[in-house]
């Protein structure tokens, strides 16, 4: 019942009130990226929902486009802004999302939404972290988030999709916020994101 059907709207009722009040930060945050990032205030890019489907993830751009002399972007380190790299760790740069939620693409609890070469990567047990709507939040992140391996991520992932519940959910809200005043996981242990899937050893 709760995964199938109030779900949903619970997202869609909880997303839309937090989307409302958050707009005046919102605002703020497009305001200043807008000018560090020479107008370019949003980070889009094509993500696997449920079932594989592709959306476009909506995030805060944190990082700039800066380029070396053969015109390759410089490293996740070098492109990082100092106000960047504050918006990432107060999870500020996740706002946007609620977008993605409201329109139905993702969840506010669930796998995080990855790249889409990672999807013939995936092992059969992996490929179930789409039996669901990718999330804001979830189990994995609660749990580590880029600071454990890519297979220990995909454990939690699906044991996620097999243990769904309001409970759970619920759980995750709560140690979402604690992790996030913590700043907890937002780096893995050699970068300042998490190092590229390349599948499972």
């Amino acid at each position: 019942m709760y995964r199938h059907f109030l779900k949903r709207g619970i997202d869609f009722l909880l997303a839309s009130i937090a989307f409302m009040l958050a707009l005046p930060v919102f605002v703020v945050i497009s305001m200043v990226l807008y000018v560090l990032n020479d107008g370019k205030p949003f980070f889009l890019q094509p993500r696997p929902g449920k079932a594989g489907r592709l959306f476009t993830l909506v995030k805060f751009k944190t990082m700039n486009d800066r380029k070396d002399a053969q015109g390759e972007l410089l490293s996740d380190s070098e492109r990082l802004t100092t106000f960047g790299k504050w918006v990432r760790k107060t999870s500020l740069d996740e706002i946007p999302q609620l977008i993605n939620v409201i329109k139905g693409d993702m969840s506010l609890i669930g796998p995080r939404p990855l790249l889409v070469e990672y999807l013939p990567l995936y092992s059969s047990i992996q490929v179930r972290r789409h039996e669901v709507r990718p999330g804001i939040t979830g189990w994995a992140q609660i749990n580590g988030r880029n600071a454990i391996s890519w297979e220990r991520k995909f454990e939690l992932d699906v044991w996620y999709v097999e243990h769904l519940s309001w409970l759970l959910d619920l759980k995750i809200v709560f140690l979402t916020v604690f992790k996030v005043f913590k700043s907890e996981g937002i780096s893995s242990d050699t970068s300042v994101t998490m190092e590229k899937f390349t599948g499972t050893k």
